[in-house]
């Protein structure tokens, strides 16, 4: 008897926050002494989050931090910090969701990832993670010059990783990415925590 054949055969995933733990906190706590307010006053005013896009949107990293430091010079030394000390905001990758990584790669899934990531602080997360080589391809928006949830991108990684929307599953923490992704033709679901993502993986036949 033939088995009937998957609707969906391919995983595109998110890393940050789905498979790798990364957060400015882990670096700029101590540098405020445990003042949780100042800190997230400075991630909010300062190293704001469109600042980081614009990193991960292909800025060089040294470009926006003189930049910044122009705008915030009684900060420039903290600031300076998103360089010299990057690797301190990336932590453990999230064993969980890397479990089920492993489970759809021994199942033959096709795997790809799509990730607002600087160009230039991509590399350092690629020596350290293994499972990352576990993709067939990562389209990383620093390099491409394009950011999730741009339209542009999706349309990007499904021509260079020759996706089938249809039978393609997206993974994003971010609800903007993920509406992007399903407007994009992919069957897209928001990463909320790893037995969330099994019981959906689960439910399309994936795991």
């Amino acid at each position: 008897m033939r088995m009937k054949r998957r609707a969906h055969d391919t995983v595109l995933f998110d890393l940050g926050a789905v498979l790798v733990d990364w957060n400015p906190r882990y670096l700029y706590r101590d540098q405020f002494d445990g003042n949780d307010a100042a800190m997230e006053h400075f991630l909010t005013e300062v190293c704001a989050p469109d600042w980081i896009r614009a990193m991960d949107a292909g800025k060089p990293v040294r470009q926006a931090i003189a930049e910044r430091s122009r705008l915030f010079p009684a900060y420039a030394g903290l600031i300076a910090m998103w360089d010299t000390h990057w690797e301190t905001m990336l932590r453990d990758a999230i064993h969980e969701t890397v479990d089920i990584l492993s489970e759809l790669r021994s199942r033959g899934t096709r795997l790809f990832a799509l990730t607002n990531w600087s160009a230039e602080n991509f590399p350092i997360a690629f020596r350290r993670f293994d499972f990352f080589r576990w993709f067939e391809d990562i389209v990383v928006s620093g390099e491409v010059g394009l950011i999730k949830p741009d339209p542009r991108i999706y349309r990007l990684a499904i021509d260079r990783c020759r996706l089938k929307p249809s039978r393609t599953v997206f993974i994003d923490d971010n609800a903007d990415n993920v509406a992007a992704g399903s407007d994009a033709g992919l069957h897209s679901i928001r990463f909320t925590d790893a037995g969330r993502l099994r019981a959906d993986l689960q439910t399309l036949g994936l795991l």
